[in-house]
């Protein structure tokens, strides 16, 4: 993915080599600040948007959908006048994982070279090192894929929102089907950092508040050589379900647990947004993963949303957080719209207005949203990913939620999709 800044208008970006990344990768975070944000009050009148995605690192096996979703809505924003009546630059940016230093450096070129917005980062722990750095240079910063729920009250001067619901909404539906499908006793394996932890502490509450028992809760080191001693151990509480939340390591695992006799076919299997993929069984038999269910934010994308992705894409085969970051883009324009201002200040000013939260009318595609606008009317976009509403603090309050099962060919179908209020969790200090 080319790193210059580029204006995109009809024409879509090329596609070679991206990644997305889901909830959260490492422990790392950066600490809390109240400063003000030191950006101007107005734009320059071209709204600049960068991706703080992972073209590298632990989670870039997913990305592909999210710079497709970021590109498509670009794409069709661009086709129909842009926004304040120039076309919407995109700058495009790796952000790795928090093993290395790439997002304060994508961080660091896009403020200079004057976005304002980014649409990013995926991974909830990478948005924790660098959201003091952004937020404060005046910058909106709306992620397609953070859950953490350390996000959801985050110090953020108002700059920060997201697109996909904390898993205050993922660890119930998820706990919810374990307690549905007659399970008692679940072992749960969840790599170490601000997602999987999060994630781990919903799913006990919940399965355990409606009658289930936690047989052990293994926090794992996502680096570790081998996963022998975490599998056994969890083996070792002879459970009826056990839920992996974790991302490409999940693999490792898996085969580990299939080699100590808990595989899927012995033990019903869990997994979460980060790791429900059609390429985590590759190279495994044939209907291994026959059964797994797992769950993943946002509403299934239609078919026709999935052959307009193809068109910046046609190699695309999984579409998890597409939907999105294609709505991510899309909050972002018309809140630049509703303010006449495309500054990263102004649009946090307006997006939670234009997602819905305070009513006006329902419109799903940009073009309609902004005729609205056009026309003194308040709107409600109602994105691909589902009813967003956003809240004060910047997180979904109501969301769709997919629950998946995994067929004999080894991929995974909708098997149900879940609209509801999402859960408010306890405030905390989020440092």
């Amino acid at each position: 993915m080319a790193k210059s800044k580029v204006v995109l208008s009809i024409v879509a970006l090329s596609t070679a080599s991206v990644a997305l990344a889901a909830c959260g990768s490492g422990s790392s975070s950066s600490s809390s600040s109240s400063a003000s944000p030191s950006a101007a009050a107005s734009g320059n009148g071209t709204l600049t948007i960068g991706t703080l995605l992972p073209q590298t690192g632990s989670l870039a096996f997913l990305g592909p959908p999210e710079f497709a979703g970021v590109e498509l809505a670009i794409k069709d924003i661009n086709a129909g006048g842009g926004v304040l009546g120039k076309p919407v630059t995109l700058i495009n940016g790796d952000s790795g994982d928090t093993s290395t230093n790439v997002a304060a450096q994508t961080v660091d070129r896009q403020i200079s070279q004057g976005v304002d917005a980014i649409v990013g980062a995926a991974s909830s722990s990478v948005t924790l090192t660098v959201i003091d750095k952004v937020t404060n240079a005046g910058v909106t910063m709306v992620s397609p894929a953070n859950t953490s729920i350390k996000l959801s009250d985050y110090p953020d001067n108002g700059l920060y929102s997201r697109t996909a619901p904390p898993d205050t909404l993922q660890g119930k539906v998820l706990a919810d089907q374990a307690l549905a499908d007659g399970k008692q006793k679940v072992c749960v394996l969840a790599l170490q950092d601000a997602y999987g932890e999060g994630l781990a502490n919903v799913f006990d509450q919940v399965f355990t508040a409606g009658g289930g028992t936690i047989t052990d809760t293994i926090i794992y080191d996502p680096k570790a050589a081998s996963f022998e001693a975490e599998v056994g151990k969890c083996k070792a509480t002879n459970p009826d379900g056990i839920v992996l939340i974790g991302f490409d390591e999940s693999k490792k695992i898996l085969q580990e647990m299939i080699k100590q006799g808990v595989g899927p076919q012995q033990v019903q299997l869990y997994l979460v947004d980060g790791n429900l993929s059609n390429t985590l069984a590759e190279g495994l038999p044939a209907g291994v993963m026959n059964g797994v269910k797992g769950t993943t934010p946002g509403a299934a994308p239609s078919a026709d949303f999935k052959a307009q992705l193809k068109t910046i894409n046609p190699s695309l085969a999984d579409y998890s957080y597409a939907a999105e970051s294609f709505d991510a883009v899309n909050l972002i324009a018309l809140a630049a719209l509703a303010g006449n201002n495309d500054s990263g200040t102004s649009i946090s000013k307006n997006i939670q207005a234009v997602s819905g939260s305070e009513g006006g009318e329902a419109c799903t595609t940009f073009q309609a949203c902004a005729t609205a606008l056009k026309a003194g009317k308040k709107i409600n976009y109602e994105g691909q990913s589902g009813p967003i509403d956003l809240d004060a603090n910047g997180n979904p309050s109501k969301a769709a939620m997919g629950v998946y099962v995994f067929g004999p060919d080894n991929k995974y179908t909708l098997k149900d999709t879940i609209t509801a209020d999402v859960p408010q969790p306890e405030p905390s200090s989020s440092s």
